[in-house]
């Protein structure tokens, strides 16, 4: 039956990043910088709201965009954090995390050949989605430019197929953002074209230097902005995301969402709901911890002369690997693992302008993160370049 299968899903892989660690995991003694997710437990106090509507038996569905209260409140925390403005009834959607918000979206703006600008290297969860609608993804390689994904870098790829420009910042893996006026001159031009914008911004409550800016502070109708909890309050396994966007667009997504999932788990909506309110601050004590981590890392970093740009958000480092060293980004990843029991993600997960890098994840102890950079460095000294 094999031969029957959507020849779109038999293309596409697992995630390289999913695909290595599957590999290595098993090796004794092994410290693991590869993780994405953050390594606090979720707050106390949203636990106990989800505990709650268990015993209230709060388990029926909700409303197909989620329940009212969330909803606003979780327009309420975008409009006090990011100064955006979303109406709750028609201009937003809770999702089964922000990675159901992102097929979802794609599913409904993107026809067979259309073409999707995303910025390369980049989190790897955007291409299936774009294949498997019959869509392209066209990669453009940052590497030179800091990665940062701005519009003298996107301008030249533009093209009357061009149907969608991915922004993910904070940017999974490199920790880069945008700033304010460079996201206002690829406002300024998109504003007269056909062209969506899909923000992706899972990492807004992580970034150390400035204040997260959107771009949909400056072309709401065009831009469909994702967000979520996993990564601000430490709720990844809640599976709780956030689809805004302007009402002419959400009424045909909720579509493809109701069709989908129904509706959002009901009890990790009641939980969400303590997070954006009680909890609005939540991230805050974490990205205290964040930072701390993100500049013991790249003072090791440093002193080992290893390439890196300074994250500016999340909790990645994207480490270039010495040329002179000779190994593909799989192979070096790997003969860390044998040499000293450290696993990193090679940057090939991230699409082939990930090559030559790796990632490196300061989301666990500082415990962990002294010791894997000791082997890290131990790696280099038995290999001098």
């Amino acid at each position: 039956m094999d031969h029957l299968i959507n020849p779109r899903v038999k293309n596409i892989e697992i995630s390289g990043i999913r695909k290595f660690y599957n590999m290595v995991s098993h090796t004794e003694g092994l410290i693991s910088l590869t993780i994405g997710q953050p390594d606090f437990p979720t707050p106390e106090h949203v636990k106990k709201a989800g505990i709650l509507a268990i015993e209230d038996n709060f388990t029926s569905y909700t409303h197909n965009a989620g329940t009212l209260e969330l909803r606003k409140a979780a327009c309420d925390f975008m409009k006090s954090k990011y100064g955006l403005n979303y109406i709750p009834d028609s201009e937003v959607i809770v999702t089964m995390g922000a990675s159901e918000a992102i097929d979802i979206a794609f599913r409904t703006i993107l026809t067979d050949e259309a073409e999707v600008l995303l910025p390369g290297p980049v989190y790897p969860g955007y291409e299936p989605v774009i294949r498997m609608m019959g869509a392209v993804p066209i990669y453009i390689d940052t590497r030179k430019h800091q990665f940062r994904f701005t519009l003298d870098v996107i301008k030249p790829y533009i093209t009357k197929k061009t149907r969608c420009i991915v922004l993910p910042y904070p940017s999974n893996p490199t920790g880069v953002s945008l700033t304010e006026s460079e996201l206002k001159e690829l406002a300024d031009f998109l504003r007269d074209k056909e062209i969506f914008v899909l923000a992706d911004e899972i990492y807004s409550e992580l970034t150390y230097d400035r204040d997260h800016t959107s771009i949909a502070q400056y072309l709401k109708d065009k831009t469909i902005l994702i967000n979520g909890l996993s990564k601000s309050h430490s709720m990844t396994g809640w599976r709780i995301g956030f689809l805004f966007a302007p009402e002419t667009i959400t009424q045909h997504i909720l579509k493809v969402h109701q069709y989908n999932v129904s509706c959002a788990n009901s009890i990790a909506q009641k939980a969400a709901f303590e997070a954006l309110t009680t909890g609005k601050n939540d991230a805050n004590k974490m990205k205290i911890e964040y930072q701390k981590r993100r500049n013991y890392v790249y003072q090791r970093l440093q002193n080992m002369e290893l390439e890196v740009v300074m994250p500016e958000g999340a909790f990645y480092f994207f480490v270039k690997i010495p040329e002179e060293m000779g190994l593909k980004s799989f192979d070096f990843a790997l003969d860390l693992v044998k040499q000293v029991k450290v696993a990193v993600v090679p940057g090939s997960a991230f699409s082939e302008y990930g090559e030559g890098y790796f990632r490196l994840s300061f989301a666990c102890s500082m415990d962990t993160l002294v010791e894997g950079l000791d082997r890290i460095e131990q790696y280099f000294q038995k290999n001098p370049r």
